[in-house]
C-alpha cells in the first residue's frame, strides 16, 4: 500500500532541518521503502515541508516509519498528515 507523508516544518526551523539532513537521507536509502519524497520550498527558496510517497504493508507500518523519521524524532514538525495515496499516473 502507498502512503503519502506530507509536512510542514515548524517555523524558522531551517537550520534544524539541516542539521538532521544526512540522516533522514539515510534513513531513506535504508528502510528501502520511499518511491520518491522531496522538499516544499517556499517563495524565498528555504525548504519548509516535505512530502514522501512510501510503499508500505499498512498505516500501521507508515506511521512506524514516519516516527521514526530523524527529522521527526528531532522535532522538526509542526504538521503531520499521513494518507492512504493510491498512484494512477506515472
Amino acid at each position: 500500500m502507498r502512503f503519502a507523508l506530507i509536512t510542514k516544518d515548524k517555523e524558522d526551523h531551517i537550520d534544524m532541518r539541516k542539521a538532521n539532513r544526512d540522516a533522514h537521507l539515510a534513513y531513506i536509502a535504508h528502510t528501502g521503502v520511499v518511491e520518491m519524497a522531496g522538499p516544499f520550498v517556499g517563495v524565498d527558496g528555504v525548504m519548509s515541508g516535505s512530502l514522501i510517497v512510501m510503499d508500505v504493508a499498512d498505516l500501521a507500518a507508515a506511521q512506524a516509519w514516519a516516527d521514526n523519521d530523524p527529522y521527526a524524532k528531532a522535532g522538526l514538525f509542526e504538521k503531520v498528515q499521513l494518507e492512504h495515496w493510491n498512484k494512477v499516473i506515472g
